[in-house]
């Protein structure tokens, strides 16, 4: 295959098709998306066994347990797939909404309205929810995709992409407004990352590897997040029983994702009464424990944690752990170790409640809540394109909003400018 001249083919026919979903009612979009879930709901035990061969042979390749857990598909999942795509179709459609509607002194409305953005490539590895996930919010919001799956995981790709356009055929949309990129060739990430003239924004979602290596070479604007080094700070004023809860999931609800959490920090007006309990209750999980020398001295089993400990974005049943004096010391430490993704502060006080929220800089910040809820199907987006810890145009999940933009718009009536 001719990587260079097959990838231009699929960008131009993406961007004629993005012209077609731009001006689809919102019905049709709407119609597409729910015969995309009904059609995973029929296929699932084809996805299920797709699946079940890219695992069997990323297994064999010796690939390791975080992207192995990413990789796996379960029942359930395909039921949130399909699920996913029907909570997309029920949120309000944002194209052609018109706000700040305003008259000027000259007699003219000066307003803004909601658009696509045109084409989303999307370059991703391991998560085949992904494949749904990034039709579905593409689609409602009016762009065309091109989709570039992780060889691992390149037949359920193939698969989910078959209910993909079934869905569009469905509602007479074109089946290139979803293009799912059948190739491993690597070229065809090098392609991508260069069709500024067919590619509006790109969205990598995957290690840090790539995540380096398309903010390097795209000369496309791109939406990312490079680690998900998360955070909990337990303050002197939490409720034990909320600490305890909400550090463990975070933590060990499940391990390969961005954000699960990465560095304990502790009040050390509460550690004695905190840590060692949680210490125990994560050693029945095989949890290891990486800590400073006063957690430690709390924690004797407890590994010494180095510089580089703080720094980790584990996916990994592995965790570090700093007991520090106060707040501000908590906050300062994700200022100046955290990845500006995720992280959660469990206290009773308001006071000191309000301050974390304010004042630490990252894309999701919690109180007394797992950082595991940072996901655009927990807040309520239907699903997410991706994780942007970038400030401007899209910032922590990305759902329909992040994929879209505003245009001034003027209404007038024969007005001219004297």
């Amino acid at each position: 295959m001719d990587v260079q001249t097959t990838m231009h083919g699929i960008g131009r026919a993406a961007r004629a098709a993005s012209r077609e979903t731009a001006r689809a009612s919102s019905a049709t979009r709407n119609a597409a998306l729910e015969a995309m879930a009904a059609a995973i709901e029929r296929d699932a035990a084809t996805l299920l066994a797709a699946n079940a061969a890219d695992v069997d042979a990323a297994r064999e390749r010796g690939l390791d347990a975080a992207l192995l857990d990413r990789l796996t598909l379960s029942p359930k999942g395909v039921a949130q797939m399909a699920q996913g795509l029907r909570e997309i179709a029920q949120l309000p459609d944002p194209i052609g909404e018109i706000v700040d509607l305003a008259y000027r002194p000259s007699g003219i409305q000066v307003g803004r309205m909601r658009v696509p953005l045109g084409v989303i490539g999307i370059i991703y590895e391991a998560r085949p929810n992904v494949t749904a996930d990034a039709a579905g919010l593409c689609l409602k919001s009016g762009n065309a995709a091109i989709l570039r799956g992780g060889s691992e995981a390149l037949r359920c790709n193939q698969a989910v992409a078959a209910c993909v356009h079934a869905g569009l055929q469905a509602a007479g949309l074109p089946s290139t407004a979803v293009q799912v990129i059948d190739t491993a060739d690597r070229a065809a990430v090098g392609e991508m990352l260069a069709m500024q003239d067919h590619i509006d924004v790109i969205v990598p979602r995957g290690g840090k590897g790539l995540i380096e290596r398309v903010s390097r070479e795209s000369r496309i604007p791109v939406i990312k997040h490079l680690d998900g080094v998360c955070h909990v700070y337990i303050d002197a004023h939490a409720d034990l029983d909320k600490a305890m809860r909400v550090a463990d999931n975070a933590k060990t609800q499940r391990y390969g994702t961005c954000n699960t959490m990465e560095t304990l920090l502790v009040h050390a007006d509460i550690a004695a009464r905190v840590l060692p309990p949680l210490a125990a209750l994560w050693a029945g999980k095989g949890v290891e424990l990486r800590g400073c020398d006063r957690a430690r001295a709390l924690v004797p089993t407890m590994l010494v944690a180095t510089e580089d400990d703080w720094f980790a974005e584990y996916l990994a049943p592995i965790l570090a752990v700093r007991v520090v004096d106060s707040l501000d010391a908590a906050m300062d430490h994700i200022a100046q170790y955290g990845s500006r993704h995720t992280d959660a502060i469990v206290t009773e006080h308001l006071g000191h409640a309000r301050r974390f929220l304010r004042e630490v800089d990252s894309s999701s910040v919690m109180v007394n809540a797992s950082t595991r809820f940072a996901d655009g199907f927990e807040y309520g987006l239907g699903a997410e394109i991706g994780i942007s810890t970038d400030k401007l145009h899209a910032r922590g999940p990305v759902g329909l909003e992040g994929l879209t933009s505003l245009k001034y718009v003027v209404l007038g009536d024969g007005h001219v400018r004297v």
